[in-house]
């Protein structure tokens, strides 16, 4: 794999979540970016059973393009990539952690190609309502942050807008000269599930 961008795509109060991805998916039409299937990143979030001490708390992400894996992040963000299994695990261990109540959050659309891009876009949802659009986007040929984010950010803005400036991802920022991996795309689609799950019902659903 190459380097990730996981952004936000605003949805405007005159368009539905719908609506906004298909402004998207003809801008990449009109571009020439062929599809090539269809992706889909989730998250169940367990807490531990209330104590005397903080509430802790296991993300457990699922990508549909790693089916056998699955990534158990943290409080502190430590990452774990398990065998996709762990989740049965951690329902047997409902003394000590239960799935939260917010439901299943999870991204999931078409995954679209063009030369050394590949551009996912995603409506994400959260129980049975869309919440909003997030976009991926993979440089394929490098694995450097710093050797390829201006071409990344021209990339996106061609598609997404010249108004458009994506910031590296805050746990990026050290990693600069460090090779990407895939548990660097995993932080960004957790931060980005936790943003839309604080927003809760303020945020844009399905019309």
């Amino acid at each position: 794999m190459g380097v990730t961008c996981v952004t936000q795509w605003p949805v405007t109060e005159n368009r539905t979540v719908p609506q906004a991805v298909e402004v998207l998916t003809k801008r990449l039409d009109a571009l020439g970016a062929s599809k090539s299937g269809n992706f889909g990143v989730d998250c169940e979030t367990y807490q531990s059973v209330p104590t005397n001490v903080p509430l802790k708390y296991i993300h457990v992400m699922h990508n549909k393009e790693q089916p056998y894996t699955c990534y158990a992040v943290t409080d502190n963000r430590t990452c774990l990539v398990c065998e996709n299994s762990f989740e049965a695990i951690m329902h047997r261990l409902n003394g000590f952690y239960v799935p939260k109540k917010t439901a299943r959050i999870e991204s999931k659309g078409t995954r679209y190609e063009m030369g050394d891009f590949i551009i996912k876009i995603g409506i994400v949802s959260l129980g049975p309502h869309a919440r909003g659009v997030l976009v991926e986007v993979e440089y394929t040929p490098c694995v450097i942050i710093q050797d390829c984010w201006p071409l990344m950010v021209e990339f996106m803005q061609g598609f997404m807008g010249a108004q458009y400036t994506p910031n590296t991802h805050p746990m990026l920022a050290n990693k600069q000269e460090v090779p990407f991996n895939a548990e660097d795309t995993v932080f960004q689609y957790l931060e980005q599930f936790e943003n839309f799950v604080k927003r809760g019902s303020s945020t844009a659903t399905v019309r």
